[in-house]
């Protein structure tokens, strides 16, 4: 299962979103690129310890349950539910939400599993560094798809 913690997979998701161009289409959901671009960039500060949503109560009751079966080498269902606060639904620029991403995920890989969230996924709960590192490639891969990257 790829890691945003490798280089290699580091370089190929940062590859795909220079692909992406302010006329990119979704191929499912509601976001345009710009809001799927700040969407990805609002999950890369939970992750990198910058924000801290509180767990739902859905996902205090069944999270640890759906991490289970999340957690393999199948892509990400479309239209799947997000965090309440990273829903972005105002309009955005999609240079400066690119390059924002971009270096959040630079951050994000060079600081290391050591330096990462230990704060509880919104949704599932606990995370290992290793599944935050998987989570992270998992969920940019989901949006890079929906857009045709």
């Amino acid at each position: 299962m790829e890691n945003i913690y490798n280089k290699l997979h580091t370089a190929e998701i940062l590859s795909r979103i220079e692909n992406l161009s302010p006329n990119s289409s979704p191929q499912w959901g509601k976001m345009n690129v710009s809001q799927m671009l700040a969407h990805c960039s609002a999950f890369q500060d939970i992750a990198n310890g910058n924000s801290f949503p509180p767990r739902s109560w859905l996902g205090i009751l069944i999270g640890g349950f759906v991490k289970s079966i999340f957690y393999n080498d199948k892509p990400v269902p479309h239209n799947m539910s997000t965090i309440p606060t990273i829903l972005i639904l105002d309009d955005r620029d999609f240079g400066k939400e690119k390059e924002i991403l971009k270096q959040k995920i630079i951050t994000f890989q060079s600081n290391g599993p050591e330096n990462c969230s230990s704060h509880p996924h919104p949704f599932f709960g606990k995370f290992t560094p290793e599944q935050w590192g998987k989570g992270i490639y998992k969920h940019l891969d989901h949006h890079l798809r929906q857009f045709g990257v």
